[in-house]
């Protein structure tokens, strides 16, 4: 005797004694049948009700006499024998027999397997469809009724009535979907055990060696084998032993449910996997977000199934997106998945972005709560180096120290940030590809939240440090604005400043001057210099006149701000962040109150935010005092407004040579805005008239720019005696 080869081998062997029973079975049924043959099952005739009467309770008529099938029966018992043994040779061989498999996941019994056989066969050989056809007397019954299932596996009347609990709802075929009792649709509302069993197509296809998912849940679900192990991920000390222990924790322990609470990219999958592997299994994980977008109805059926197909893998469970079912009306989805989270036989993994507490829904499991973050400075480098050295990445070259510093990127978004920048470089350069920091700072701003593009408008930086005119101290202090971003992981984590520090990391800070000064163009040079994007504030968006919709938009602002990894920037601050007033009426008192939420919330903020005003004197003098910076923009001197005009007619540009800039700044006093207008409509006007730049239009453009303003001159002040010949 030789142990089964393989796992299909043994099924056949076992429906092999299926074959035997349904054999048996219709030799006893063509024994007792004493009818006309061409009238069967049209008509119930003397002789059948005669042999109805004298069939004990809860047996078929023909069964009543044994003789005819006893051959087979002790044939079918000698079979059994045969298999038991050589199926107990194939498993001390260690060969992985699926429907053994099966029995032992979902705890089986040898009467349970019996029934899934006799559903199975129907499954895999058309012929016995007419042979169940054949015994149930009726050639629409193509598949076993629950009453033929009990004839064929159970001789004795009264032991039928044990095994017909093996089709309760709740027993181990029926609560893990192994097999569906359904109606006849020819008999409506017959008794339990005239409805009909079928295997489930899923369970049908693992027996024959398929591991492909269920189709019902194939798009929700997918399997994870590879993964980093827990020393390899970057955590801090204290979340890493905690999850050591959840991985060292014994197999037949208290079942364990693991909420990973965090932000989306933060690791919780990493965590998970590195769980598994250190346990040595795969991870199965369920995106429930889709599984509820793609429901027709309730979430339990198809829970079961991933619970069931994660059996099958003999995976753990994640449960991605779990924050979907903590909404009101999906409790019931919320407790089955709690159900079968609390009874997995390996770790399951709730991920969400909320915290919570299960209260009393996962009695006899241990409940464990771990928290991850966004990876601070220190770590950010880490994963950066990792990364590179994952995807053979050179890095002495690399600004990653930088990049970690100002992008506050999740784990998930530094893997992409690298794929997305090896492909730049191999767009830019397809014959070397050499990533550089370039590449990365690009890459970094595409794989940053784009949500903000909705909320406000993107500015592009146009400018550098040699286009801004400024007193030599304002320069210097936007220029100590960068290095506080340049240099926070220095001064905060090496230095240890972040450990005396108890309010935000935020940077905050203040332009303040006249309309034209300079301020946008500022802020546009420092994300320029940083490497970061720039988004100002449609003020028209955040304001509202309705109470607490103003805090409801700057709110979500600020929130997807944190992701986007971007500098804010809110022109005419002082309409939001404004001097908060004596209350006289109810409108005062709620107007503090909205301008005290936006000072906190502001700074609670921990990105960079520009603020900007006209009118330095409106904003509140509380808020201006927790500002890191404030700058003044003058208006500028003559000298400024000389170099103003020197450096904004492009080099392309005709010009005369005549041309007096010296006198266009000492004579008229405009700010760096108002002399771009003029320089344009200078151009436009010298366009028209096929020529180049001539004082003429300066002039012309310069009295244009004073009537926009509103001024009053006088009109010598636009007359221009052209130089002596």
């Amino acid at each position: 005797m030789h142990a089964f080869a393989h796992s299909l081998e043994h099924l056949l062997a076992e429906l092999e004694r299926v074959d035997l029973l349904i054999r048996a079975h219709v030799a006893a049924f063509r024994a007792a049948q004493t009818e006309d043959e061409q009238f069967r099952g049209l008509y119930v005739s003397e002789q059948q009700v005669d042999a109805l009467l004298a069939a004990p309770l809860g047996m078929p008529a023909w069964l009543a006499d044994d003789a005819p099938r006893r051959d087979r029966l002790e044939a079918h018992a000698s079979l059994a024998q045969r298999t038991a043994a050589r199926k107990r040779l194939a498993l001390d061989a260690g060969i992985d027999l699926r429907l053994e498999r099966l029995a032992r996941l979902f705890a089986l019994s040898e009467l349970d397997v019996g029934i899934l056989l006799v559903c199975l066969a129907v499954e895999l050989d058309t012929r016995y469809e007419k042979l169940y056809a054949y015994l149930q007397d009726d050639v629409t019954k193509t598949r076993p009724s629950i009453d033929l299932v009990l004839s064929l596996l159970e001789p004795d009347p009264l032991k039928r009535f044990d095994v017909r609990e093996r089709f309760a709802a709740d027993a181990p075929l029926r609560s893990a979907r192994l097999i569906e009792v359904f109606d006849d649709p020819a008999r409506p509302s017959p008794p339990f055990i005239g409805k009909v069993a079928r295997a489930d197509e899923r369970i049908v296809s693992f027996l024959l060696g398929s591991d492909r998912p269920d189709a019902r849940i194939a798009r929700c679900v997918q399997i994870s084998r590879d993964a980093q192990s827990l020393d390899t991920l970057v955590l801090d000390d204290d979340t890493r032993r905690g999850l050591q222990g959840i991985a060292r924790a014994a197999a037949d322990g208290p079942r364990m449910v693991v909420h990973l609470q965090g932000p989306p990219g933060a690791g919780k999958r990493s965590i998970a996997r590195a769980v598994c592997h250190e346990r040595g299994l795969p991870l199965l994980v369920a995106d429930l977000e889709r599984l509820h977008a793609d429901a027709d109805g309730s979430l339990v059926a198809p829970l079961d199934l991933i619970a069931r197909e994660a059996r099958l893998a003999n995976a753990a469970l994640y449960w991605n997106g779990f924050d979907t079912l903590l909404a009101a009306e999906r409790r019931s989805a919320l407790e089955a998945c709690l159900r079968v989270a609390g009874s997995a036989p390996h770790p399951s993994f709730l991920a969400g972005e909320t915290p919570w507490l299960p209260g009393s829904a996962l009695r006899g499991a241990r409940y464990v709560s771990v928290t991850v973050s966004r990876p601070a400075v220190p770590q950010r480098i880490r994963l950066w180096h990792l990364v590179a050295e994952i995807h053979r990445v050179a890095t002495p070259a690399l600004d990653l120290t930088g990049i970690a510093t100002k992008f506050k990127f999740t784990p998930g978004q530094i893997e992409a940030s690298m794929r997305t920048a090896a492909s730049l470089a191999s767009w830019r350069d397809p014959q070397n590809a050499r990533v550089s920091s370039q590449d990365l700072y690009d890459a970094c701003r595409l794989n940053s939240n784009r949500t903000l593009a909705t909320l406000a408008h993107k500015i592009t930086p146009r400018f550098d440090w040699h286009d801004i005119v400024l007193p030599a101290d304002r320069v210097a202090q936007l220029r100590e604005i960068c290095n506080h971003i340049k240099y926070r992981n220095q001064v905060f984590n090496d230095w240890g400043f972040d450990r005396k520090l108890a309010s935000s990391k935020g940077l905050t800070f203040l332009f303040a001057g006249p309309s034209g000064t300079g301020k946008t163009m500022a802020a546009g040079i420092i994300a320029a210099e940083l490497g970061l994007d720039l988004y100002k504030i449609d003020l028209s968006l955040v304001i509202s006149k309705f109470i607490g919709e103003t805090e409801k938009n700057l709110a979500h602002i600020f929130d997807e701000a944190e992701t986007a990894n971007a500098i804010l920037f809110f022109d005419e601050a002082d309409s939001l962040f404004g001097k908060r007033s004596e209350v006289k009426d109810s409108h005062d008192r709620y107007a503090n109150i909205e301008v005290g939420y936006l000072l906190q919330r502001i700074e609670e903020y921990e990105g960079i935010a520009i603020l900007a005003t006209n009118f330095r004197r409106n904003m509140d003098d509380a808020f201006v005092r927790r500002l890191q910076f404030t700058v003044d923009f003058p208006l500028p001197t003559e000298g400024d407004r000389h170099r103003m005009w020197l450096s904004i007619l492009p080099e392309h540009t005709p010009r005369d040579p005549a041309l007096d800039l010296a006198l266009m700044a000492r004579r008229y006093n405009l700010t760096g805005g108002n002399i771009r207008n003029v320089a344009l409509a200078a151009a436009f006007l010298a366009a028209d008239d096929g020529d180049m730049i001539r004082m003429t239009h300066l002039i012309a453009a310069t009295q244009r720019e004073y009537q926009k303003m509103g001024k009053l001159v006088g009109d010598g002040e636009f007359r221009h005696a052209p130089p002596p010949s």
